[in-house]
């Protein structure tokens, strides 16, 4: 990533300013397909407390294309919050369990499991959560899975088992967007949050930027430079259509969707500088203009209400963030402990702001505290862009560069625990979180 510099059309990086002097070129689009290069995550650090469970082996009549306790494992080790335990024996759903020596080796809690494989070819999965010091059960269920499902089976229980001992939601079953470049090929790629299982839905010769998921999950908008200038595009999932939601004079970009998902927020300037502008996401054209600054308006973020918009501004002489009323008004600035703040990103509570920010001349992504006003930097390779919130808010994502190399990090919202996804088919970059699944 190149240093970080004001540009009036994508955004404050010298790194997107190069990315808007090229023209996108759409080499493919078509459903989503799988992608080629293998996707690596490497994690360091753990929880302030760490929850010890013994997860063991499912049972199983026949081997299985996907081990599904080790897909739980995994997630629930990467998530920092608890320690695994091996109970070393396979332990079935209905299992009698011995309490005693599961606590002796010191598990307060017990998953097990057992998976198999029905006429018509699909999966019974299995499951049950015992509390080992009570000895008492917490609770289990089923899930039916085709073959191709196990990974997805996996990551489901994993969230139930997070959500059943910590309190709060789990993401395993979310997916992220991003981009990655091999030589002059790009691609947007979807993958489950740890990286696995990686599709993709757009292939181009240039660069693709600024991809924004719907809150339903069914929906990308991104920018794409086919026609010559910044066009924003709405990309159905399920089908491959491609809408064209804002093609006017001037630069169009920036797309951020409102949590009905009927528009989007975008920067446009057609009437000169950049300003914030409200699009129909059916490609029915402009509804309003929100901004009217002698400066330059970009990169809005609604609120999860929908009530307020979070967006960069240089009105005040350096990019800093600023907050107003959807529905237009006075904007307030949020941003100041730095001389350039931005790209702001709102957790799913609208309790905390996530940005980029310039310390010392390394860009970091901090957080704020809107009520108590307090930052804190959870970064610090001092070359990143493009934090996204976890749909739980306890992770964050963006991406960083390290060894000459773009790749993606998760850090928890604590900074403790940090997870780097790397990839053997090149550079990754552009992170977008998805929301949890229906």
């Amino acid at each position: 990533m190149s240093t970080h510099r004001y540009n009036p059309v994508m955004g404050f990086s010298a790194q997107s300013m190069l990315r808007a002097a090229l023209v996108l070129t759409i080499a493919g689009l078509a459903l989503v397909r799988p992608a080629s290069g293998q996707m690596r995550i490497d994690v360091s650090g753990v929880g302030a407390t760490q929850y010890p469970i013994a997860i063991g082996s499912f049972a199983s009549e026949a081997p299985l294309p996907k081990d599904v306790a080790d897909v739980v494992r995994g997630d629930l080790a990467r998530s920092g919050a608890f320690r695994l335990i091996d109970p070393q024996a396979t332990l079935s759903d209905s299992a009698n369990l011995d309490f005693l020596a599961l606590r002796a080796r010191g598990a307060d809690a017990v998953l097990g499991g057992s998976v198999a494989r029905l006429a018509d070819g699909r999966y019974d999965v299995r499951y049950r959560l015992s509390d080992v010091v009570r000895q008492a059960s917490l609770g289990g269920a089923s899930i039916l899975a085709t073959e191709g499902d196990l990974r997805l089976a996996g990551h489901r229980i994993a969230d139930w088992v997070f959500e059943k001992l910590t309190g709060e939601k789990g993401i395993f079953s979310t997916r992220i967007a991003f981009v990655s470049r091999q030589g002059n090929r790009y691609r947007l790629n979807i993958a489950d949050w740890d990286g696995e299982n990686v599709q993709t839905s757009l292939t181009s010769g240039e660069p693709i930027i600024s991809a924004s998921w719907s809150a339903d999950g069914t929906r990308l908008a991104y920018v794409s430079f086919e026609s010559k200038k910044p066009v924003v595009y709405v990309h159905v999932l399920a089908t491959g259509q491609r809408i064209q939601v804002a093609n006017f004079r001037g630069s169009n970009s920036a797309p951020a969707w409102s949590p009905d998902g009927r528009t989007l927020a975008v920067a446009l300037t057609r009437d000169g500088l950049s300003q914030i502008y409200i699009v129909s996401a059916d490609g029915a054209g402009v509804q309003r203009r929100l901004t009217s600054s002698s400066g330059i308006d970009t990169e809005p973020r609604f609120s999860p209400d929908g009530a307020s918009i979070y967006f960069t501004s240089d009105r005040g002489g350096s990019p800093q963030i600023y907050r107003m009323a959807a529905s237009g008004g006075d904007p307030v600035r949020i941003t100041f402990g730095s001389s350039y703040n931005v790209s702001p990103r709102i957790s799913p509570d609208g309790k905390t702001l996530a940005f980029v920010t310039r310390r010392d001349g390394r860009f970091l992504v901090a957080t704020k505290d809107l009520s108590s006003g307090v930052e804190q930097v959870i970064s610090d390779g001092g070359r990143e862009e493009s934090p996204s919130f976890a749909p739980n808010g306890r992770w964050i994502m963006y991406a960083t560069q390290a060894g000459g190399r773009d790749s993606l990090m998760a850090v928890s919202i604590d900074g403790r625990v940090k997870q780097r996804l790397t990839s053997a088919a090149g550079d990754i970059r552009e992170p977008t979180w998805g929301p949890l699944p229906k």
